[in-house]
C-alpha cells in the first residue's frame, strides 16, 4: 500500500536496535517535491517522489541514485528533465529514507525493489538513468527486463571492470568489522567523487556526511558493505553484449578510479546501439558537478 506524505521532517518509526529510523529528511536538504512511501517486495517502505509536467512526452524516466545516495542526489536533473516527461525517483531499499531491513543485499534485491516501484504505479515501460551504482542497475535491469525498458542512460556505472577478488575480500573484512570500518573506508572513497577545483565540494561532502549521521544504522552498514562487495565482484562486460537498447554512457574525463576510463570504453564497444559522451573537466558524481549539461543529455537522448 501507498501513502502520500509531503514529508513532516519529523516523520520517523521505530528503527533497528531502538534506534528511530527517519522517513524524511531531518537536518539535510531535502527534495522539493511530495514525498511519497511505497511498500514493494511484501514489507519494504520506499521513498519516492512522482513529478509529473503538464504534457507528458514519452515514457517515463526512471532515475536510480548512487550507492549510499538518496532522492535529492538528482534535485537539480529533476527541474529540468520534469519539464516534458514525467520523472521517478527512489531511495533504494537500505538507502536514504527508505527501509533498511536487515537482511542480504544484493543487486538483484534492489532491481526487485525498482521493479516492484513500477509495478505498484502500473508503470508499464520506462526509460532508465542513473550514475554509479544506479548505472550498473540501469544496464542490469535493462538485460533482465528489456521489454520493460526503452532506452537507458548510465554514467560512470559501476561494473566496468573484471572481478577484483582482492577488494572483494576486503568487503568481506569490512562487513565484519562493521561501523568501525564505514567512516574511514567512505572518507577514502569520498575523495573520488568531486575534482577538487569544483566550487561545490566542501559543502557536497558535509551534506554527505550529515546525511550519513541522519541515517546510520547496522542495515544502512549492512547495504553499503554487501553492496560494494558485489559490485567490485561482479562485472557488467559479460551481459552487455545482450543488452539491445540504444544506450547512451556518460563519464568525467577526470574520473579514472578502479579503471573507470579505459571500463567505460571498452563497455560502449560491447554494447551493441550504445554511444560515449564525454564531459570535460568532470569527476565521478556528475548529478552534482555538472546536473544542468547531464540533464541536457539525458534529455536530448531520451
Amino acid at each position: 500500500m501507498a501513502s502520500a506524505n509531503p514529508g513532516l521532517p519529523l516523520d520517523r518509526v521505530a528503527g533497528l536496535g531502538g534506534r528511530m529510523a527517519l522517513r524524511r529528511p531531518l537536518f539535510v536538504r531535502t527534495t522539493k517535491h511530495e514525498q511519497r512511501d511505497a511498500t514493494v517486495l511484501g514489507d519494504v517502505r520506499l521513498r519516492y517522489v512522482d513529478v509529473r509536467p503538464t504534457v507528458e512526452s514519452g515514457p517515463p524516466v526512471v532515475m536510480l541514485h548512487g550507492i549510499a545516495s538518496r532522492i535529492e542526489e538528482y534535485e537539480e536533473m529533476i527541474e529540468h528533465l520534469a519539464t516534458r516527461r514525467r520523472v521517478l525517483v527512489m531511495d533504494l531499499p537500505g538507502n536514504g529514507y527508505s527501509d533498511k531491513p536487515e537482511r542480504a543485499y544484493t543487486l538483484s534485491f534492489l532491481e526487485d525493489a525498482v521493479l516492484g516501484l513500477l509495478d505498484h504505479l502500473a508503470v508499464k515501460e520506462a526509460d532508465l538513468a542513473g550514475g554509479s551504482l544506479g548505472g550498473n542497475l540501469v544496464l542490469r535491469l535493462g538485460h533482465r527486463a528489456p521489454e520493460r525498458f526503452r532506452r537507458l542512460v548510465p554514467w560512470a556505472p559501476a561494473g566496468v571492470w573484471e572481478p577484483m577478488r582482492v577488494l572483494g575480500a576486503l568487503g568481506s573484512v569490512w562487513l565484519r568489522l562493521g561501523a568501525a570500518a564505514f567512516w574511514p573506508v567512505v572518507w577514502v572513497q569520498s575523495r573520488f567523487w568531486y575534482r577538487r577545483t569544483w566550487p561545490g565540494r566542501g559543502e557536497a561532502l558535509r551534506q554527505t556526511f550529515d546525511h550519513y549521521r541522519e541515517v546510520f544504522g547496522r542495515g544502512f552498514v549492512r547495504m553499503y558493505f554487501e553492496i560494494v562487495r558485489e559490485q567490485v565482484m561482479t562485472s557488467l562486460f559479460p551481459i552487455a553484449p545482450a543488452i539491445h537498447q540504444p544506450t547512451l554512457v556518460l563519464w568525467g574525463d577526470q574520473d579514472h578510479a578502479l579503471g573507470m576510463g579505459r571500463g567505460v570504453k571498452r563497455l560502449v564497444g560491447l554494447l551493441p546501439d550504445a554511444r560515449l559522451r564525454v564531459i570535460p573537466g568532470a569527476r565521478h558524481s556528475l548529478a552534482n558537478e555538472v546536473p544542468e549539461e547531464l540533464a541536457r543529455h539525458v534529455d536530448g537522448f531520451l
